[in-house]
């Protein structure tokens, strides 16, 4: 990185001519003097020394001001008090006045010179202040990281001279340049950027001639967001409250940048996902229909009196069954879309879980031929608060996943467990388990284990299973056991029951 040459040659050159300044001031005051001496009386021509001083010290600062001060003194005793052209004094009273002439001169030196300091210094704020509303405005209005990194280098370099290197976070706490940055910066940086951001300060390295380097880590509302290097010449201005003020620039606009892609991403994401429920809701509409009439007639065909023939029969209770399992999808898609367009109302009542099982299983009759199925646990349960209905869908398609998923002959486990807050129900299967990448994205909506399998599907059972689930309060997970196989287990909160009193028995001769 190129960096800005020291400018001390320069800064040295403009005190000596300060100072020269100062002199020449006082030589002027006492030739404009002589030509008065025996008219003004020696305390008006003090007063034109102390009135030089004073000049001296606001346009020359307060070294020269001193300066001035001495020389102003001198000059008085040679040229003014007799014996005039030598430094003995005549009178004590003299004594007295060379004193207060001197305290006098270097306090109002001393005082002026710390007003136009202070008057410098504010001047010095104000311009920093412009600019640092300028900066403020320009990354208000940045598009994108480029212009953010952009406009702080901008800054910096018209300021100080400075060069900069905007670091953001990556992958793994790694930190790389912002997108457009050229500098280069070499892996003791990096380690001490690093080491700002999880200290959480900035830190300040200087060696030898080599420009001092600022380590500003950039702190957002939630996390931290990067760091600022920056490369500058050491200077007496207190820069760092400013470098700091810039990397909390920085990082409010970097920050926002975020924000405002999470919320495009996310109106994106609402957008696409109402206009795919609107789209699947009419498509299940649509074609609920031909295919509930396609379904009649093959099953017309197949319980035909006379019967056809055994070919034509055997065709037509294939079409039956493709039209079921057809409408079993769209079944699933007009239940997705359903339970996505809003809230879904729940018909909660208190039930045990094991008939909605049996009439589940009595269901999936056919799909669960060869498959025996074991239950466990069930008799350990109590009454549980929920949607017989929904939570039918969700058995059913938790076993006829096993069931698919298993090879022939392979049994079907459900394990039922009552904790202390919460039930959880677990349907394990054998096959080949889900792949250990997609445990959690297997419940997304057209999301399929594997999908190169042959096993005719679209995705949609899960993403049902944890939308009814969810909609209970309870949660679901998918795990693939060491033992083989896989497993898909669900929670439903226990609540409180309601207390059922046992009815009395009735004694011989009683009537109920």
């Amino acid at each position: 990185m190129p960096v800005v040459p020291p400018t001390i040659e320069p800064a040295a050159a403009h005190a000596g001519w300060r100072y020269g300044l100062s002199l020449l001031a006082c030589g002027l005051t006492a030739g404009l003097a002589l030509p008065f001496y025996g008219v003004l009386d020696l305390s008006n021509i003090v007063m034109l020394f102390l009135l030089t001083v004073v000049l001296v010290a606001v346009k020359a600062g307060g070294g020269p001001a001193v300066m001035a001060s001495l020389v102003s003194v001198v000059l008085f005793d040679f040229l003014f008090v007799p014996p005039r052209f030598s430094l003995a004094v005549s009178h004590a009273q003299y004594l007295v006045t060379f004193a207060v002439m001197l305290a006098v001169s270097l306090l109002v030196g001393h005082l002026t010179a710390g007003l136009r300091a202070q008057a410098t210094a504010a001047a010095g704020r104000e311009r920093i202040a412009r600019a640092l509303y300028g900066l403020a405005r320009a990354l208000a209005g940045a598009m994108s990281v480029e212009q953010v990194a952009e406009a702080v280098a901008g800054f910096l370099r018209d300021n100080w001279g400075a060069e900069c290197v905007l670091l953001l976070e990556g992958d793994g706490e790694r930190l790389i340049p912002a997108p457009g940055t050229a500098a280069h910066l070499e892996p003791p940086e990096l380690v001490m950027a690093r080491t700002a951001c999880e200290a959480g300060r900035g830190l300040v390295f200087a060696e030898g001639e080599i420009p001092e380097r600022h380590f500003l880590p950039m702190i957002g509302a939630t996390r931290n967001r990067g760091a600022l290097v920056v490369r500058m010449n050491p200077t007496d201005e207190p820069v760092r409250p400013l470098l700091e003020a810039v990397a909390a620039l920085a990082c409010t606009a970097v920050e926002r940048l975020h924000f405002v892609e999470v919320a495009h991403s996310a109106q994106v994401e609402a957008v696409s996902e109402r206009l795919r429920s609107s789209i699947l809701s009419a498509l299940s509409h649509d074609v609920r229909t031909p295919l509930t009439a396609l379904f009649g007639m093959a099953d017309s065909l197949v319980v035909q009196r006379p019967p056809l023939p055994d070919a034509a029969r055997e065709t037509a209770v294939a079409i039956r069954d493709q039209v079921l399992r057809v409408n079993g999808m769209v079944g699933n898609l007009l239940d997705m879309a359903r339970l996505q367009t809003g809230p879904v109302s729940l018909r909660r009542e208190w039930q045990p879980v094991e008939e909605v099982i049996g009439a589940s299983l009595k269901l999936l009759e056919p799909a669960l031929a060869g498959h025996p199925v074991h239950i466990d646990g069930l008799d350990a349960l109590p009454l549980l608060e929920f949607d017989a209905v929904l939570l039918e869908r969700v058995f059913c398609n938790l076993f006829e996943n096993a069931a698919k998923y298993s090879p022939p002959g392979t049994p079907i486990r459900l394990d039922a467990v009552a904790g202390l807050d919460v039930v959880e129900l677990r349907v394990t299967s054998g096959g080949e388990g889900f792949p250990p990448d997609k445990l959690e994205a297997v419940f997304n909506l057209f999301e399929r284990g594997r999908s190169e399998t042959a096993v005719a599907g679209m995705g949609v059972g899960l993403a049902i299973c944890r939308a009814i689930v969810e909609a209970h309060g309870g949660s679901i997970r998918a795990s693939n056991p060491p033992e083989g196989g896989a497993y898909v287990a669900f929670t439903l909160p226990r609540g409180n029951p309601p207390v059922i009193d046992a009815e009395p028995f009735a004694t011989p001769g009683e009537r109920p």
